[in-house]
């Protein structure tokens, strides 16, 4: 392990605004020390890791910063929208935004295997990161989210460490990673001394293809949206009855089969919806979170009756293992 990427024993743990002050007053000092007056370039997905990267170094470089938000239209419902508002309205961030939902959704367009889906999301989205990239002059360095277990993870081989890996060569970019020493719960605790909102700061983990992993097998702009619409429907009342603060990660799945209903009177022929709902330490071993009955009902009535395409209500309570945390 490089020496800068070793957390020295004696850190002490992130917990209090006092401790998040302190590091982010030393960290700007350092940003502003290496990065002097050239410019850095990052990729804002508006996850905890890359926004609280941001907030820290639009303090300590300002427009220095340019800010590269991908919308590949795999994002959960108003998460562009609150990236824009976040960076660009309350934070005067020098902000790009990129709409490429058609060419990633298109690139999708009849793939059903989930390794091959990612490798496409992956690879567009460095594509669409480098082609903005190019379009700028006098970048000098690279900004990332990494935290500590990125680090560690890819210490013993688990996975490359670095958000946008694989950036072309011809990009000689020298990396800033303010926060690659701590770990989430201190990376949260440093968003909020921030001021980043909490929608922000509390995000659940998100997986890289976002809910293209979500939308089980070939990725279709109806069933897409069916698993976005139901998601916020499921955010939305986790938050109303408490679930947020007591549940590790919910959400839902839309599979690529469809079932016999009746709506209207009518037979109809449409797509269960699965909620995913886990309690986790580490996320190497999982067990379904338990919900009220008469919630379970709620969720069922509001996402058979709001989200159009959806006739069934699927619970999953399988732990980890026999399953993983995500379908695909």
């Amino acid at each position: 392990m490089e020496q800068g990427n070793k957390r020295p024993e004696t850190m002490e743990r992130i917990t209090t605004p006092e401790l998040a002050q302190a590091f982010i007053e030393e960290q700007i000092a350092a940003m502003k020390e290496q990065i002097g007056d050239k410019k850095v370039l990052l990729a804002l997905s508006g996850g905890v890791d890359s926004s609280v990267t941001a907030a820290l170094l639009i303090k300590a470089v300002g427009t220095q910063l340019v800010c590269v938000h991908v919308n590949h239209g795999l994002l959960r419902k108003g998460e562009p929208e609150q990236v824009i508002k976040v960076f660009r309205e309350q934070m005067g961030a020098n902000l790009i935004y990129v709409d490429a939902v058609d060419r990633f959704l298109d690139k999708l367009a009849g793939v059903s295997d989930p390794e091959t889906k990612r490798k496409i999301i992956g690879k567009e989205f460095i594509d669409v990161f480098a082609e903005e990239a190019e379009k700028l002059e006098g970048i000098r360095f690279l900004a990332q989210g990494t935290i500590y277990p990125d680090i560690l993870e890819s210490e013993k081989g688990i996975k490359a460490h670095h958000n946008v890996g694989g950036m072309p060569e011809k990009f000689d970019f020298e990396l800033v990673e303010p926060v690659k020493l701590l770990y989430k719960d201190e990376v949260r605790v440093v968003g909020k001394a921030l001021g980043l909102p909490d929608s922000m700061v509390y995000r659940q983990p998100f997986p890289g293809p976002g809910l293209g992993v979500r939308c089980v097998g070939a990725i279709t702009r109806d069933r897409l949206e069916a698993v976005r619409e139901s998601d916020a429907i499921l955010r939305e009342e986790f938050g109303r009855d408490g679930y947020d603060n007591d549940v590790w990660q919910y959400f839902t799945i839309v599979p690529d089969f469809r079932s016999t209903g009746i709506r209207d009177g009518e037979r109809c022929f449409e797509w269960p919806c699965v909620i995913r709902a886990i309690n986790t330490l580490d996320a190497v071993t999982a067990e379904p979170a338990e919900l009220d009955w008469p919630f379970v009902q709620r969720l069922t009535e509001r996402i058979t009756h709001e989200v159009p395409g959806i006739n069934r209500v699927l619970w999953d309570v399988t732990p980890k293992p026999t399953a993983t945390i995500e379908w695909e």
